[in-house]
């Protein structure tokens, strides 16, 4: 009798184990750790359960911002963000390059270019980086021949949508980086801009 009163309790005890090891869909059960979840500070899209948000949906704490809003200190690149053809690429001529031409800008433009343009135009702007040299794909335009018949404005809408074989690079660098790789090719090549070659002409003219 004892023993069949420990086996009935031994499974009753087991079958309330096995219960509580079940989770509800809003019941998740417990945490041990829930620092590994729910951070001290603010994480973009982490939902706070012991800092409940009542704005934002789900409790993120990050939204997209309102359609055709601009962001503090943007203005001077909300065109920017038109979509790719050829009636912008046209209108992005007359865009000028809003960063001075000082050496820091051509400098940072370098490194950029470095970085992001050699493997296809070379470090001399020849056109012959390294995917070029492998043979996969056609030899790019040299920048002393490309560069003047476009202008910064083109250069800048090229970088930013990417242009026949080349990609967009919209997504990885900033506006004003963009600008400084544009200042940076025009040095390289030699090319000057219209603005330069009007800076140049007033200087002779004084």
């Amino acid at each position: 009798m004892k023993k069949t009163v420990y086996t009935l309790l031994a499974i009753a005890g087991l079958a309330s184990l096995m219960t509580a090891c079940s989770a509800g869909g809003d019941n998740p059960g417990t945490e041990y750790a829930p620092n590994m979840y729910v951070s001290f500070a603010y994480e973009p899209m982490s939902q706070l359960a012991d800092k409940p948000n009542t704005i934002n949906p789900y409790g993120m704490n990050m939204r997209l911002p309102v359609k055709g809003t601009i962001a503090r200190g943007q203005i001077e690149y909300a065109t920017y963000g038109m979509a790719k053809s050829n009636d912008n690429y046209e209108v992005a001529s007359a865009w000028i390059n809003p960063l001075p031409k000082t050496a820091q800008n051509i400098s940072e433009g370098k490194r950029l270019y470095n970085i992001n343009c050699t493997p296809c135009h070379g470090e001399d702007g020849l056109g012959k980086g390294t995917i070029v040299a492998d043979g996969k794909y056609p030899q790019v335009p040299a920048y002393g021949d490309r560069l003047p018949t476009i202008n910064p404005g083109k250069a800048f809408y090229s970088i930013t949508h990417g242009k026949n074989l080349m990609g967009a690079y919209g997504s990885v660098l900033t506006p004003a980086q963009r600008w400084q790789i544009v200042h940076y090719i025009y040095e390289l090549s030699g090319v000057k801009t219209a603005s330069t070659s009007k800076e140049t002409a007033a200087t002779a003219t004084n």
